[in-house]
């Protein structure tokens, strides 16, 4: 999803819980110019601070080069796109792959 996009509420998390109605997921994330990309697992909640601690240290050690790399090569490889509708207007989400709505998970 585009950083223009949204409300970065979330800056410096990449390793965390999220907590919807009742079931909790676990989320990565990372900043990949100009996107934001989320993988969400759904999960049993943990303490995920110290992988959280690990993942902004590698961030730092590396410059922001390899995230930079992904977010240039993932505008070649954005196959699908979704519009949602938000309160503040539609926010176009972008995705590697469509999903199987019919999916178990």
């Amino acid at each position: 999803m585009p950083y223009k996009s949204v409300k970065n509420d979330q800056f410096g998390l990449s390793h965390f819980n999220w907590p919807v109605a009742g079931t909790n997921y676990h989320i990565l994330r990372t900043g990949c110019f100009p996107y934001i990309k989320y993988h969400c697992s759904k999960r049993p909640y943990e303490d995920l601070d110290l992988e959280n601690k690990l993942f902004a240290v590698l961030k730092v050690i590396n410059v922001g080069v390899p995230t930079l790399a992904y977010g240039l090569i993932t505008m070649l490889l954005i196959s699908h796109s979704e519009t949602v509708q938000t309160p503040n207007g539609p926010v176009n989400v972008y995705f590697h792959i469509k999903e199987d709505e019919n999916a178990v998970f």
